[in-house]
């Protein structure tokens, strides 16, 4: 059952829905190949998403080989502060704050409850919350003004990569000349065989925020490829917000070495 934790974190790794209050975002922009990194760099720090709270349903469908799974999870978050999981009936719940991630499950009785190695393992590479939570908002993993970055264009979109890439660890961020949010962002660690590619297909508007809609997750490691697909539903922002948790008495805990 541990699988079921990685199905409902990943229906967080990656937020947002519909709703009636909510219209798809355009993504026909067109590109200038005279834009400099820098100016792609500040053009999507422009468009954060500001919000107190979150709050959608996400429709997400686990894939690895021949099996399939699909699941629909409530999703709540306050900004920088926690995110929210609850499949139906609260079999399975995840809280995830800056200190740690916290996960219970009633169909085996079981819990975790300590630092992000959980999702960091499954991933293939090392996250804290911010990183978690920039996934979920279609924003860079990774604070862009902390090194140097080179662009270019690859098809519709704009490529930011490290000006010192080096072949044990790739960085590429592909942002829409639309809005400046991802289209694609792609780790890699070639001599490692690991892989993490997160594709966002749609983004919608909601009060003026640029959010995703739908988010294609390709976890590779060791030959073995993961796929979660998400489509986020019944978005609302800015209402008050409950994230009740509490670890059962007598479920068993589940130890990562």
């Amino acid at each position: 059952m541990i699988r079921n934790i990685y199905i409902v974190f990943l229906a967080a790794a990656l937020l947002l829905g519909g709703c009636k209050s909510a219209k798809r975002v355009s993504a026909s922009g067109e590109l200038d190949n005279k834009i400099s990194s820098t100016r792609l760099i500040k053009a999507h720090q422009k468009n954060e998403v500001d919000f107190k709270t979150l709050q959608s349903k996400v429709k997400v469908e686990y894939v690895q080989g021949e099996k399939s799974q699909s699941h629909s999870v409530n999703l709540r978050m306050e900004k920088d502060k926690v995110i929210w999981l609850s499949a139906t009936l609260g079999i399975v719940r995840v809280k995830i704050t800056p200190e740690k991630v916290s996960y219970y499950n009633k169909l085996d009785n079981t819990y975790f409850d300590g630092d992000f190695t959980l999702i960091s393992d499954f991933l293939g590479t090392d996250l804290n919350f911010n990183n978690v939570q920039n996934i979920l908002l279609g924003e860079a993993l990774f604070n862009l003004d902390l090194r140097p970055y080179d662009s270019d264009i690859h098809e519709n979109s704009y490529v930011l990569y490290p000006k010192d890439q080096n072949n044990l660890y790739e960085i590429f961020f592909l942002l829409n000349p639309s809005h400046y949010k991802m289209d694609s962002q792609q780790l890699a660690q070639p001599l490692e065989g690991r892989m993490l590619q997160i594709d966002y297909t749609n983004y919608q508007q909601v009060k003026r925020q640029i959010l995703p809609e739908q988010i294609r997750v390709i976890a590779l490691q060791e030959q073995e490829e993961t796929i979660v697909n998400m489509e986020f539903r019944s978005v609302s922002l800015n209402n008050e917000l409950r994230f009740p948790f509490r670890i059962p008495s007598g479920f068993e805990e589940i130890e990562f070495k």
